[in-house]
């Protein structure tokens, strides 16, 4: 008797806590999309000699839990897309609280970041107004091809590359390999313009003109694989000058899947532009992003235990 009594209100409790975020607000925020982003984080790490593994799970989780999430429930809330975006086939209508929710996302992610150094939470805060300025209709940065293409390939890659490799360093060290810095700039830029291919139509509607747009469907898939094999080449060269043939060899190894599909998919789209869809594309994303970060991963234990 007394147990039901008191688990009515408590049950109340529960239902309205977890009713106070609406489902379109949690779908917008995208938090699988992270998950396609992921493999930079473990390529820095890859690189770091002395990783301190706290302030690493703590990068990790203000990154891919609140940065990430934040940056893509701030785009959907500008951009209202009635079709397919990254990761969701069907998005809802976003409303007011998305971008509550986007705002109260950043400041907990720079008051963490505070916990790692004052430079990681400075990088946070830019990678931030940058992701705002990309999507703000009153700047919008990604109606513009080419700089809106470098905005995402320094933020995503670069910039990423080195948070992630001073908030892990045990000594928060600001000097890292070159190589990493721009291997991971081209690693998103052969990556970004695969995830545009099937948005022309939409994208063109909204007067937005992306990199892949100008480039063509066909011409976007030559493009990607120009920018990955630089990105191959510079790890090459980082990995064979200091005689670390073995992760190279773990990195090609994993990327043959990846390769295979690409190819298979560039074919069809050769033969038939409709091939370009939503499907491919994700299909694509996510064997790419599951080989990278795997591949990266195997690095880091190899490294640390090999």
């Amino acid at each position: 008797m007394n147990q039901t009594v008191y688990s009515r209100p408590l049950n109340t409790i529960f239902i309205k806590t977890h009713l106070l975020l609406q489902r379109s607000t949690i779908q917008l925020l995208r938090f699988p999309f992270s998950y396609f982003l992921m493999p930079v984080y473990w390529f820095s790490l890859s690189f770091v000699e002395s990783v301190y593994v706290p302030r690493a799970i703590l990068v990790f989780v203000v990154l891919h839990l609140l940065v990430y999430p934040s940056s893509n429930g701030y785009n959907s809330y500008m951009d209202r897309d009635e079709s397919s975006i990254g990761g969701l086939e069907k998005p809802l209508e976003p409303n007011r609280q998305l971008f509550v929710v986007t705002i109260i996302m950043d400041v907990i992610a720079i008051a963490l970041s505070l916990l790692i150094s004052s430079l990681f939470a400075g990088c946070i805060a830019f990678y931030i107004i940058c992701s705002r300025l990309y999507s703000y209709r009153g700047v919008r940065l990604k109606q513009y091809p080419l700089v809106g293409y470098l905005t995402v390939i320094f933020n995503q890659g670069s910039l990423t590359y080195f948070m992630v490799y001073h908030g892990s360093d045990a000594n928060l060290t600001n000097h890292m390999p070159w190589s990493g810095l721009l291997a991971a700039a081209f690693l998103i830029g052969g990556f970004y313009p695969i995830t545009q291919v099937y948005q022309h139509e939409e994208d063109a509607k909204d007067g937005v003109t992306t990199i892949s747009m100008q480039l063509g469907k066909r011409n976007t898939f030559i493009f990607c694989a120009a920018m990955y094999s630089v990105a191959i080449l510079i790890l090459w060269l980082y990995y064979s000058g200091r005689e670390l043939y073995t992760p190279f060899i773990v990195l090609i190894i994993f990327f043959i899947p990846v390769i295979v599909y690409f190819v298979r998919w560039f074919l069809k789209v050769l033969k038939n532009d409709i091939f370009a869809d939503f499907k491919h594309t994700m299909q694509m994303n996510w064997l790419a992003s599951t080989c990278t970060s795997l591949a990266f991963i195997t690095i880091i234990l190899l490294k640390k235990f090999g």
